[in-house]
């Protein structure tokens, strides 16, 4: 197999990317509330084709090169492809069994709406700070938030900005999670370090986001739709029981036990199908179309809630489409596009159009500062260019490392301005897998939470800005051989 030797020049190489923002900006201008059912994927398709063309036709790179990287990249997709799909059954037995409608129907009694979306924030920062996720944390307590902040008539945009922020802020900074581990494993450092070395850049992020959400809510009216019309739509349609909470705390459980996540997704999902069996009989028959329950109905409506859309009758037009579900089909969509997404990047880095582009960043490094802040913007164009968190945490950790040690700094720099970019803005990008499956999860297109999600914005800012007022690792010093005797 024929293997590149000439890199592409990098005008060439940000052709096909060009492309692939022209296409998804007329997508989303043309279908704005359908762009994930095809026209985004035909985007990714259109963009990969012309990443190949260019390749093949110019540098003369060989299609079983093309070939052979997708299969592999695709391959590596399936473990992320499986949680998708038990993350829609989840989130739609949570949901019919009565667990969120519960959550929903206490939390609006509780929460006010001038401290709601800080309160989001903290909450989703706890919960992903404990179980090392951010997609279990959207999917579950996130869920049951956004219904709350409806209810209390807060934005649905403001709401998932807070809750993905939280979120994020607790996938970069617990020790459990899969980006945290894999940031400092690639770049050579020490899991705690990383950690410790993180809170220069993470804490002064939270803390101006939490701000930020407070002052929206103290010039926030609260005026929406009545807290008790909602409490009653939520009584009609569900049994409200404090024994649906079983469910959620059973999945604590779970992650305490440092079960794995496909298990404990597919145990959640089991427990919160045997809580809907016994204390939402009359939803899961009206889910299955009948009229009496009985051993058929709600057998026929708990399959139907685990794999397609289903809806309870609350009273209420607007309930009525909180509560609905999407079930596993719903993420269907999800994965088409990350099946395109993983494509596109492969073909980026097979041609050798990716290190091309970073080799062109890497020319213009001169001092500390311009290390990490290219660092940064590598992070952002890799979710750009792979669509995928964890490749472009590998890939840029991967690419900057040797450059690091050269210049004499800490591999906790490296892995800090990695979190600061790979990470957390992977969400902000559509056509990638956190973008995509928090947008189905939540509702709300990418683009739409997008300038809400303060932490995620704010923080590539602020790991350049650390980095230009000196707040950097001490250089390490020279390895020496001991003097021989």
């Amino acid at each position: 197999m024929k293997t590149t030797k000439q890199l592409p020049h990098p005008l060439i190489a940000l052709l096909p990317l060009a492309v692939l923002i022209l296409l998804i900006v007329l997508t989303l201008h043309y279908f704005p509330d359908d762009a994930l059912s095809g026209a985004s994927q035909v985007a990714l398709m259109t963009a990969s084709a012309v990443c190949v063309a260019l390749s093949m036709t110019i540098y003369h790179v060989q299609w079983p090169e093309f070939e052979h990287l997708i299969k592999t990249t695709v391959g590596d997709a399936s473990v992320s492809i499986l949680l998708l799909l038990l993350i829609g059954m989840m989130s739609a037995t949570w949901m019919v069994s009565g667990t969120v409608p519960t959550l929903i129907y206490y939390g609006v009694q509780i929460m006010s709406p001038t401290f709601f979306l800080p309160c989001s924030c903290l909450i989703a920062s706890l919960i992903s700070v404990m179980t090392g996720t951010s997609w279990t944390t959207i999917a579950t307590i996130g869920v049951a938030l956004m219904g709350i902040g409806d209810a209390l008539g807060i934005p649905s945009p403001y709401t998932a900005g807070a809750i993905i922020s939280g979120a994020y802020f607790g996938d970069k900074m617990s020790p459990m999670s899969d980006t945290t581990v894999l940031a400092s494993s690639v770049a050579g450092a020490d899991l705690f370090a990383h950690i410790r070395y993180m809170m220069y850049t993470t804490v002064p992020s939270i803390l101006l986001s939490l701000l930020l959400y407070l002052l929206i809510g103290l010039s926030y009216s609260g005026e929406g739709m009545s807290a008790d019309h909602y409490l009653k739509g939520l009584e009609q349609g569900f049994h409200i029981s404090l024994w649906t909470l079983l469910v959620p705390l059973f999945t604590a459980w779970l992650i305490y036990r440092k079960t794995p996540s496909l298990i404990t997704l597919l145990l959640s999902s089991l427990a919160a199908g045997l809580c809907a069996l016994l204390l939402q009989s009359d939803a899961l028959t009206a889910i299955a179309g009948g009229t009496e329950a009985n051993a058929r109905s709600l057998f026929t409506g708990l399959m139907a809630t685990c794999y397609t859309h289903t809806q309870v009758d609350t009273g209420d037009a607007a309930i009525n489409q909180l509560v609905a579900t999407r079930g596993m089909a719903g993420m269907l969509d999800t994965i088409w596009l990350i099946l395109c997404a993983m494509c596109f990047g492969s073909c980026m880095v097979a041609s050798g159009m990716l290190r091309s582009i970073t080799h062109a960043l890497l020319r213009g490094i001169c001092n500390t500062l311009s290390l990490v802040c290219s660092t940064v913007v590598s992070g952002v164009l890799l979710n750009l260019i792979m669509g995928d968190q964890f490749l472009s945490i590998i890939m840029n950790a991967s690419m900057f490392r040797e450059e690091y040690q050269r210049r004499g700094n800490r591999p906790e720099l490296l892995s800090r301005s990695t979190e600061d970019s790979a990470t957390v803005t992977s969400v902000l990008v559509p056509w990638t897998a956190c973008g995509m499956t928090q947008s189905t999860v939540l509702g709300i297109p990418t683009l739409v939470y997008l300038p809400f999600c303060f932490f995620n914005l704010i923080s590539p800012v602020m790991s350049c800005l650390v980095a230009a007022f000196g707040f950097v690792s001490a250089p390490q010093r020279p390895h020496t051989d001991p003097p021989v005797a």
